[in-house]
């Protein structure tokens, strides 16, 4: 019968080791923490925890350590991802003699350069409102000026084109009395050498003013 020796790792000991050695990979802590606390819990040192894993337990979970090892970045990128919810739903404090406002740290501390660039980002979103807001206003007073200029020159068109009118029938009306007055006076033969004499009726017509005879 072979005898087992003390220092020998059993089933349970291997176990032991790559738990704690993938619980410290997930949580993003280091195999040389592993190894201290298995060390401490098998009354072995951290030297042969180290050199039992590589050279015997490492390759039975290689897919266990590349699982743990994504765990860690997708926890990472979870807590980056929170604190820069913090940044922007976290409350502030104002104190009530300098009246300066603070940040509020709640568990993770939060760096000056981060707080530097959310500020400098809203500052830049704040600035582009406001300008975006008074472009808009902008264009809506010189709309409004427009439509009141457009409005003014449709009112002038109108009141031109009733002008036109009255001088086209104005117009009109004088060359049909000339042209009367040219009839009348090539058909009157009685005194060719006197200028006839013409006056205008009620109804604007032009009636040629014959002298009285003398007796």
């Amino acid at each position: 019968m072979a005898k087992v020796r003390q220092d020998a790792w059993s089933h349970e000991d291997d176990l032991l080791l790559a738990e704690t050695v993938l619980r410290h990979v997930r949580d993003g802590s280091t195999q040389l923490n592993a190894f201290d606390e298995v060390g401490d819990v098998l009354n072995r040192t951290s030297a042969a925890c180290g050199f039992r894993w590589n050279a015997e337990v490492r390759k039975k979970y290689e897919h266990a350590m590349d699982l743990a090892k994504r765990q860690r970045k997708e926890k990472k990128r979870s807590l980056a991802k929170v604190k820069r919810q913090r940044i922007v739903e976290s409350p502030t404090i104002v104190d009530s003699q300098t009246e300066h406002p603070k940040i509020k740290v709640n568990e993770a501390p939060i760096s000056l350069e981060a707080i530097i660039h959310f500020l400098q980002n809203m500052k830049k979103e704040t600035l582009h409102k406001i300008k975006s807001q008074d472009h808009m206003d902008k264009l809506q007073s010189e709309n409004e000026r427009l439509h009141e200029e457009i409005t003014q020159l449709k009112r002038k068109l109108t009141e031109t084109e009733k002008q036109l009118n009255t001088i086209q029938n104005d117009y009109q009306t004088f060359v049909e009395i000339m042209e009367r007055a040219r009839k009348m006076t090539v058909l009157d033969g009685l005194n060719p050498m006197k200028s006839p004499m013409f006056k205008m009726d009620k109804n604007g017509n032009l009636e040629q003013v014959v002298p009285n005879a003398q007796s």
